[in-house]
């Protein structure tokens, strides 16, 4: 079921805990999924840090985070679910990716998209 909503997404957070190394370490498995079900080598996404709020428990720097996002050509934006930091503007910014994608994809394709037949 995953894999199905892997293939049909416009776009990804790939959130992962800023506390807890492992599920940082589990994204970069993530991705690839990603990028295997939609048959592509870029996807919109987003990598999210949540559990900005616990600086002192941090096992994931935002340098190292920040690294993976370059990595995967996306931004990188830290949240805290708790306190709703930047958890609308990282909705905000994904939706900003998929336009991005979206344009891109459109490049050489003209403005107006026809719709019906043509006869030649």
């Amino acid at each position: 079921m995953r894999d199905q909503y892997m293939k049909t997404g416009q776009g990804f957070l790939l959130v992962f805990s800023l506390t807890t190394r492992s599920t940082f370490e589990e994204v970069n498995d993530l991705h690839n999924k990603i990028l295997q079900a939609k048959d592509s080598d870029k996807v919109p996404l987003v990598l999210v840090g949540n559990k900005a709020d616990l600086q002192n428990d941090r096992h994931v720097t935002p340098k190292e985070a920040t690294d993976l996002a370059r990595s995967f050509g996306a931004p990188f934006m830290m949240t805290s679910a708790k306190n709703r930091l930047n958890v609308d503007e990282t909705f905000f910014e994904l939706v900003r990716e998929i336009r991005k994608d979206m344009k891109s994809r459109n490049v050489g394709q003209g403005r107006k998209k026809r719709k019906g037949c043509s006869l030649l």
